[in-house]
């Protein structure tokens, strides 16, 4: 199943990224496909401050992993960007995947594929033609996750002008 929407400028990826991010209970593994300024670094702030973060979110490729603490979870920002060989990343992202109070991010995910569970939410973010702002951002996600999809379309079409 997809949702697909369109984003207008960063404020609108931030403001989709929060709107998820308050819906969010328990753990949950996000995989965010998208060219290098594609929006996911702020669709990630979003995410936080959804999650009652006050964690200062920057992307993670050079140092490839970042935690930030939420509320009542930590959301835990995989980026295998520069990688070759997962290595032991790919190992802490297992030991991420595992704990009960982590919503794992993963960004560049196509070297830990095998590490992924299938059951997860995969965010696409495509540049707009002739627009520098616009993204088209599609949410791949499964029956298990249907409901909370549906909420931030739902939230998502509220909040629009």
């Amino acid at each position: 199943m997809i949702f697909e929407t369109v984003s207008t400028s960063s404020d609108d990826t931030e403001r989709l990224g929060q709107l998820l991010g308050s819906l969010l209970k328990s753990p949950e593994v996000i995989e965010l496909r998208a060219d290098l300024g594609g929006g996911k670094t702020t669709f990630v702030r979003g995410l936080a401050r959804g999650l009652r973060s006050k964690d200062m979110v920057s992307s993670p490729t050079f140092t490839l992993n970042k935690i930030y603490k939420t509320k009542n979870l930590e959301i835990h920002h995989f980026d295998f960007y520069r990688l070759n060989d997962a290595g032991v990343v790919a190992d802490q992202l297992a030991e991420s995947l595992e704990n009960p109070k982590v919503i794992t991010v993963v960004e560049w995910s196509d070297i830990v594929q095998n590490v992924l569970p299938t059951d997860r939410l995969s965010i696409e973010f495509k540049m707009m033609p002739n627009s520098s702002e616009e993204r088209k951002i599609s949410i791949s996600y499964r029956e298990t996750q249907a409901k909370i999809i549906r909420q931030l379309e739902t939230k998502w079409q509220k909040s629009q002008p």
